[in-house]
């Protein structure tokens, strides 16, 4: 039921489970030739469906809908309206999410946040919506959905 709630709120960010199965399938199939796309989207769900990670998506989106409001105190609010490159609490919040597979996730997190591949570059545009914590957190789940198929094949 938490992870139907975690996936609609995605959605209503404007990601969809299939956006992070994309960035799972391109991270994961060069060593995994046979990997479907099938697999790819029930690790994404695992994931989703783990209650420290719903939390901290839930903790992540809210503060980026109270910055979209200017909710925020200064500095703050200064700081999330820039994406401050300093500030990294954001990284710290998904990199929660990437040790939920073991220290594996952490290279993939990496990537990730450097590349910006698929829907991570999207929500990284800058436009009326502020995702300073989205697309972290979403590179965090992929990296820690990419991190469970790995485990899956050693």
């Amino acid at each position: 039921m938490e992870t139907e709630k975690v996936v609609a709120l995605l959605e209503q960010r404007g990601v969809k489970v299939d956006d992070i199965v994309e960035i799972v399938y391109s991270l994961q199939v060069p060593y995994h030739p046979d990997l479907s796309k099938e697999e790819c989207k029930e690790s994404v769900l695992r994931v989703l469906s783990k209650r420290e990670v719903q939390y901290a998506l839930y903790t992540g989106i809210a503060l980026d809908m109270l910055a979209e409001q200017n909710l925020l105190p200064e500095p703050l609010q200064s700081i999330l309206n820039v994406d401050e490159p300093l500030y990294g609490v954001d990284e710290i919040l998904a990199l929660g999410i990437t040790n939920v597979y073991g220290s594996i996730g952490l290279t993939s997190f990496g990537y990730l946040d450097k590349e910006k591949t698929g829907i991570i570059a999207q929500l990284n545009n800058k436009g009326k919506s502020i995702h300073v914590f989205l697309d972290d957190l979403i590179a965090g789940v992929a990296a820690a959905a990419s991190a469970r198929i790995a485990h899956k094949f050693t």
